[in-house]
């Protein structure tokens, strides 16, 4: 059995919520997984290890309303992925807003992102 050590629920993003660097206005990858203190995220740019990024996503709030979230982020780790020209990148949440963080708890607790 594998015992889960972190403090926060994750959720596995199977959908494609694309991930954009704020400051280049890029796409820069997809999430991978998702909790309310950081993201895996599935990296098809170049990206710095310890480095801080501005990224923007977007979700789908329970009414169905499309909820831009802005983080400030963290890159604490770096991989590659098994498919050339992605990387796996480790991303730690410095800033947030309150009220995204609500919709992204929220989202990340629920089961089905229908519902």
């Amino acid at each position: 059995m594998i015992n889960e050590s972190r403090r926060s629920q994750r959720r596995n993003v199977h959908e494609s919520v694309i991930v954009f660097d704020t400051m280049t206005e890029q796409a820069i990858g997809r999430v991978g997984n998702i909790s309310e203190s950081g993201m895996l995220l599935v990296a098809s740019a170049p990206l710095c290890e310890d480095a801080l990024y501005q990224l923007r996503f977007e979700i789908i709030d329970r009414t169905g309303r499309v909820v831009p979230i802005d983080v400030g982020a963290h890159l604490i780790w770096l991989g590659s992925a098994n498919t050339p020209g992605q990387s796996w990148a480790g991303l730690r949440f410095l800033t947030l807003e309150e009220s995204q963080l609500a919709v992204l708890r929220q989202w990340i607790a629920r089961s089905d992102p229908r519902t």
